[in-house]
């Protein structure tokens, strides 16, 4: 189901209250391998082994640094964050992807399908830290693969996405690979990106499923949660509002 309303009033007063604040804590650079033993860089953001954990996958062209900002105001809203460089990017906010790097220099030539084994590598790690079950956003490809891992591994408690798409050879990859999930959703997209975000959650069966439509044109991937982005409080706010939901439930 779209979202039609949220709680706006109370959402923009929280979010505008916490976005005034700033972190002191700095994040750790992590390392750890995947499948394939290729070495996975990733920054944490650990803030109490009590709290919440998310998992960040970045989309194609990026690096960790797409979330340098974001993780850091996750943090305040309360909630442990990892964000990993997958083996297929570059570099965003002078932060260089240094897992794609490395597949580059082994001539591993990667594919978008080749990285979730570097989420998963990701997903275990963050099992040794925190011993409890992880949610997962991604970014455009990542988004794609972030479902479909949501859909298949129990680690998974709630998974939500930015421009997810069949980005893969097989068109239907991702709508096939998601049927069964049950999971809590969130999804949101430019506005131009919408109606194919729809198509693709229709055959999903959650009892929280969440799509935030921009009023006006958005913009692709996780980047809309920046703060140079013009509609970055709305997509905020529809964001915390889902993981509201989640925090209530626990």
């Amino acid at each position: 189901m779209k979202m039609k309303s949220i709680r706006y009033s109370f959402y923009l007063a929280f979010f505008l209250a916490m976005i005034a604040c700033t972190s002191t804590k700095a994040q750790l650079k992590v390392l750890f391998p995947s499948k394939d033993d290729l070495m996975v860089t990733a920054d944490w953001y650990p803030i109490s082994s009590k709290l919440p954990v998310i998992l960040l996958c970045h989309q194609n062209g990026a690096s960790r640094g797409e979330y340098t900002e974001t993780a850091l105001r996750l943090n305040k809203f309360g909630f442990n964050c990892l964000a990993i460089d997958q083996r297929v990017g570059k570099e965003v906010n002078g932060v260089k992807n240094e897992t794609a790097s490395d597949a580059v220099e082994k001539k591993l030539n990667p594919k978008y399908e080749d990285a979730e084994q570097d989420i998963l590598a990701a997903i275990d790690y963050l099992q040794t830290q925190y011993k409890q079950k992880i949610i997962l956003i991604g970014s455009s490809y990542s988004a794609s693969l972030a479902l479909k891992i949501a859909a298949s591994n129990p680690r998974i408690s709630a998974v939500a996405v930015f421009s997810p798409g069949e980005y893969f050879t097989d068109t239907n990859f991702i709508k096939n690979s998601i049927k069964t999930l049950d999971k809590p959703v969130f999804a949101t997209s430019s506005r131009a990106e919408a109606d194919k975000v729809t198509e693709l959650l229709q055959d999903v069966n959650s009892r929280i499923k969440i799509q935030y439509i921009p009023k006006k044109e958005g913009d692709h991937g996780s980047k809309v949660l920046w703060s140079s982005a013009p509609e970055n409080q709305e997509y905020w706010i529809a964001l915390m509002s889902f993981l509201g939901k989640l925090k209530s439930q626990n």
